[in-house]
């Protein structure tokens, strides 16, 4: 049987939380500072598309890991198993 192991490393889980806390920060900062010139709209625009890749990358690690945490418990419950039937 093939063992199952993690789809993200721990720096891949990391950096889609950094990201996400990162763009959410940086949109309050903007929005705290909204004065409305031109290149303030352009920041917010840069800023919305950090937050919309954040939460996409967020929401595929905790997805991948809770399926992961699936397979590998029923790695172990086929394990158990197996070592009853000897």
């Amino acid at each position: 049987m093939q063992e199952h192991r993690r789809r993200n490393t721990p720096a891949f889980v990391f950096m889609a939380y950094f990201t996400f806390a990162v763009g959410v920060i940086l949109f309050c900062v903007g929005l705290w500072n909204a004065e409305m010139e031109l290149n303030e709209k352009g920041y917010y625009i840069a800023v919305m598309i950090l937050v919309a890749v954040g939460a996409i990358l967020t929401q595929k690690v905790v997805r991948d890991n809770a399926e992961d945490d699936y397979m590998i418990e029923q790695q172990k419950r086929d394990r158990v198993k197996e070592k009853k039937s000897e």
